[in-house]
């Protein structure tokens, strides 16, 4: 289905890239966000988050003050002038959260993916004009982001975004959620008037990742940055290894280079036009190889051998590997270019063994 969506146009905020919300991982004592809060606002941050209830993954955890944190949030909101971001996982966590005047709720990863959950919460807005934004599921699955993303809008919420905020690896990696970022461009793609912003603070796990990860979330034309923010992160009482100073996200804030997503210049028309003319050509390659791929395979028929040589396909993996790599492409890349490539080859062999 297509989204109606309207712009986030949340009051009091310029509609330009790069919008940033920030604030700490989890609302733990009134001074903790009084004060974070406040440091925040003096270094220009206009939208301060904190999370007032925290799934955690393992029981026994701080998961979250509660309620009476909405209180301290209003407090910001008063003291400050900022506005106040939370994330709701229930319906009774909308109600709260509507109730004490928060500006803007989003959605996070564990509930994204379950759609009874979003299907909830989703119901409990109905009727509702509040910006929402939306988490990517745990897991790399875009029809489940869409599909909360679609929940949400057929109960009325017009002002809709989303957060990319990475997916999780079961490999030890450098990365706390691995970026993917082919599949947040994907959504770009489907739905191109839809907001995306960043949260390079879950992607990297640490408060090192947080600036190369903004950086190139901007490089990408992402709409904007959650980042979390805390006075004293070492002594947050959840995820303090991914929390940043104000301080410390004022200066990341300043180094960004904000590219220009606007029309296209002549140069860069030509270099595409290029690019569309190499990419015809690699098709027509493609053809000519599966036409030999199809021979093969009458070859095999003939001679009554299995389709996949396991030899020949390791052989081509690890050739055709090293040359990408002395022509500066990632051995990693050109295996999966291959790996497809073999997969189609195979499919079309067997379609035609198949036949006879």
């Amino acid at each position: 289905m297509d989204l109606e969506l309207r712009p986030l146009a949340i009051p009091g905020i310029e509609d330009k890239r790069p919008l940033i919300i920030a604030g700490p991982c989890s609302a733990e004592t009134e001074e903790q966000v009084i004060s974070t809060a406040k440091e925040l606002s003096s270094v220009g941050i206009r939208i301060f988050r904190a999370g007032i209830w925290k799934p955690r993954t393992k029981p026994g955890g701080f998961e979250g003050i509660g309620a009476q944190g909405l209180a301290w949030m209003n407090e910001v909101k008063e003291e400050t002038g900022m506005l106040a971001a939370t994330e709701v996982a229930t319906a009774k966590h909308v109600e709260q959260a509507l109730k004490e005047g928060i500006d803007l709720l989003w959605i996070g990863a564990r509930t994204t993916a379950n759609p009874f959950a979003v299907q909830e919460v989703a119901d409990a807005l109905k009727g509702v004009d509040i910006p929402v934004l939306v988490k990517n599921p745990v897991n790399p699955d875009l029809e489940l982001w869409i599909g909360a993303l679609e929940r949400l809008n057929v109960a009325g919420i017009r002002r809709l975004g989303a957060i990319h905020r990475g997916f999780t690896a079961y490999e030890k990696v450098i990365f706390r959620n691995l970026p993917m970022w082919h599949i947040p461009i994907e959504l770009m793609r489907r739905i191109p008037q839809l907001p995306i912003i960043c949260d390079p603070s879950h992607m990297g796990g640490s408060r090192e990742l947080v600036a190369p990860l903004s950086q190139q979330a901007m490089d990408l034309g992402f709409y904007g940055l959650m980042i979390e923010s805390h006075c004293a992160p070492d002594k947050a009482w959840s995820d303090a290894k991914q929390q940043v100073t104000p301080d410390v996200l004022s200066f990341i804030l300043d180094k960004l280079v904000i590219r220009n997503t606007g029309e296209t210049t002549e140069s860069l028309r030509e270099l595409r036009k290029q690019i569309d003319e190499l990419d015809d050509r690699m098709i027509e390659l493609l053809s000519k190889r599966m036409r030999i791929s199809r021979e093969i395979a009458c070859y095999k028929r003939e001679h009554s051998m299995a389709v996949v040589q396991t030899g020949r396909y390791d052989e081509i993996l690890n050739k055709r590997g090293a040359q990408g790599a002395l022509c500066g492409m990632s051995g990693a890349f050109m295996r999966s270019i291959f790996e497809t490539i073999h997969e189609e080859s195979v499919r079309q062999q067997i379609e035609l063994i198949n036949k006879q």
